[in-house]
């Protein structure tokens, strides 16, 4: 049978306007359009979610990580057009939609991987319920915030106290994050099959501390010890893919841990992991050399 599908993009956006306005036909010809979202919306997904086969998300990694989090409820497969300047996991373009919309949104099967979350909860002092929780795709940083002054953290992995770190704050980065902030701190690339969390600070006081790889089931708690609080004009914050939220204050502890619930994105083919590396990132860049 053709497929339910939710298409979602930004309205107010001129280009993701159009873009709808060629896959919504598409969807339409070959399957079922079920709903349309607006990817700005930071609402629950509406009830006919549960009866979707897939969910098309036009716009960048940015709109992805966003409605991946937002559908993580539902195990539904995530489809990303492009439509951003760099699309690392947005793997098709509306040309590719195009050419294979009949499989796509028809019955043919889709080849889809899923990826893992993150679950991060942070505890006040003495407190046994957390007074906030979130899941990411990609990273949980904990960034020092205005006024910038550096701040302490207690590490304690798998409740074996760690180091002390002392610097700009921690990424604690899933494989499909490495890409991201944790690429820009200096942290490694992991590749997407491995079953691993990245743990790479942000500009350490120390030239000793470098970036480690661990398990993916492992939890990872940080005290803070010294941290910077001006309100309302911000402070040290901890970050859920670099779009949500919340104030950390001192002695909090932040838990994070591998999340249960694993989000399914249909895969291009014709797409590869090192390839998109080379090409996009400039993995391994030679360094261009003056011609006589």
């Amino acid at each position: 049978m053709p497929r339910a599908v939710l298409l979602c993009y930004n309205p107010e956006n001129t280009e993701a306007s159009a873009a709808a306005d060629r896959v919504r036909t598409l969807i339409q010809t070959h399957g079922t359009l079920l709903d349309e979202l607006n990817s700005r919306e930071n609402m629950p997904m509406p009830p006919k979610t549960s009866k979707a086969d897939l969910i098309v998300v036009l716009g960048g990694d940015g709109s992805l990580l966003a409605q991946a989090r937002r559908s993580a409820a539902f195990d539904i497969p995530i489809l990303g057009v492009n439509l951003g300047r760099l699309g690392f996991m947005a793997e098709f373009d509306l040309e590719t939609i195009e050419k294979l919309a009949a499989d796509i949104f028809g019955s043919a099967p889709l080849n889809t991987h899923s990826l893992g979350l993150l679950k991060a909860e942070v505890f006040g002092r003495d407190q046994t319920e957390p007074r906030f929780e979130g899941l990411a795709l990609n990273e949980a940083a904990i960034t020092a915030g205005f006024p910038f002054r550096m701040i302490e953290l207690s590490l304690i992995i798998d409740n074996q106290p760690g180091p002390i770190v002392s610097g700009d704050g921690l990424i604690i980065s899933t494989p499909t994050g490495s890409t991201a902030y944790n690429i820009s701190a200096g942290g490694p690339i992991v590749a997407p099959g491995v079953d691993a969390l990245t743990i790479t600070p942000i500009a350490p006081h120390t030239l000793s501390f470098r970036p480690i790889v661990l398990p993916a089931d492992v939890e990872i708690q940080v005290v803070t010890l010294r941290v910077n609080n001006d309100l309302p004009r911000g402070g040290s914050t901890l970050v859920l893919d670099g779009q949500v939220q919340t104030p950390l204050h001192r002695d909090d502890v932040i838990r994070i841990h591998g999340n249960n619930k694993r989000i399914r994105f249909v895969r291009n083919q014709s797409v590869r992991f090192w390839e998109t590396a080379i090409q996009k990132l400039h993995w391994a860049a030679q360094p261009r050399l003056r011609r006589n």
